[in-house]
């Protein structure tokens, strides 16, 4: 069976350990291995040369360049599509993923998704909030199992791997193509290892740019939530009206409340610009995907892989 881990990089720092920690583990096992770093356009010039030095020297590693940043999904995507193993691994490059814990997940073989849970995250508690709100969301709009907390550790069988890329999206979400794909999905609980270099570049904004790309072009929902809204609005708006003509022919009450109706107007017409802004983002979705534009474009790769795919398709 051949194993293939994916990892994307930025400004990593502790590649050549990675790569030597999995080859630990591989040591001696049946299993065959091949790693794939995908430098998502690294702003440290070092991690290039590094990358190809490793690939020189393992015929197990390969690196692949995208021509600018696209963000951790997209690299993922492109190390999927280049990926030939039977299983495919995907992990962070900051060593909190330990490899040691690859033969715990190879135990689930002949599953489709199994991913780390981790008892307790090293991250900031602004981060793990955010992560927890996205959560309930991930349960909402593509049906993750409701106590999963998903990771970027995870291993995927190949007929999964398969199915995520045969989905077209301009703006992918991996966690959202992973459940379009199946439901078949195991949490393995694991201890989340402590960064060794760096800090995390997940930002409020970019974690707010994700939960934008959930909700907007992995899912109809937010379309579904306004247009119900607008057909509450529209009973309720027309039980007020018979009500209020109801007062003046029967009862000869006088219609009064000038500002009780310019707030009704507002916020209407708050909601009419709202639904407004919201078909707009789908309209400019359907633009993306018409244009077809990949996720992702590849500069260059390092190490010799038999049959690779095309560059440049996501």
């Amino acid at each position: 069976m051949l194993v293939s881990i994916v990892i994307p990089v930025y400004n990593s720092t502790v590649l050549e350990e990675l790569a030597d920690r999995i080859a630990r583990v591989f040591a001696g096992r049946a299993e065959r291995y091949e790693i794939l770093f995908v430098d998502d356009f690294s702003s440290d010039p070092a991690v290039w040369p590094a990358l190809a030095g490793l690939a020189a020297r393992a015929p197990s590693i390969r690196a692949i360049q995208l021509t600018r940043n696209f963000g951790q999904n997209a690299a993922t995507l492109c190390g999927l599509r280049e990926a030939r193993g039977d299983v495919v691994f995907t992990m962070d490059d900051d060593l909190e993923h330990a490899p040691e814990h690859i033969p715990r997940f190879l135990e689930h073989v002949g599953r489709d998704i199994v991913v780390a849970q981790f008892v307790r995250k090293r991250h900031s508690l602004v981060r793990r909030a955010a992560s927890r709100v996205k959560g309930i969301f991930d349960w909402l709009v593509f049906g993750k199992p409701r106590q999963m907390q998903l990771s970027a550790y995870r291993m995927l069988s190949r007929g999964v791997v398969d199915g995520m890329l045969s989905i077209r999206t301009p703006r992918p979400l991996v966690p959202a193509l992973l459940f379009h794909v199946s439901r078949d999905a195991v949490a393995l609980p694991l201890e989340h290892a402590q960064r060794r270099a760096g800090r995390s570049t997940y930002t409020i904004g970019k974690l707010m740019r994700l939960f934008s790309d959930l909700l907007i072009h992995n899912s109809s929902l937010v379309l579904r939530v306004v247009g119900q809204m607008g057909i509450v609005m529209a009973i309720l708006s027309l039980a007020a009206a018979a009500w209020v003509v109801h007062r003046k022919l029967v009862h000869g009450i006088p219609v009064a409340g000038w500002a009780s109706l310019f707030a009704t107007l507002l916020l209407i017409g708050g909601m009419l610009l709202f639904g407004l802004g919201v078909i707009g983002e789908y309209l400019i979705r359907i633009i993306e995907s018409s244009e077809s534009r990949p996720a992702y474009f590849v500069r260059r790769r390092a190490g010799d892989p038999t049959d690779p795919p095309d560059p440049g398709t996501a």
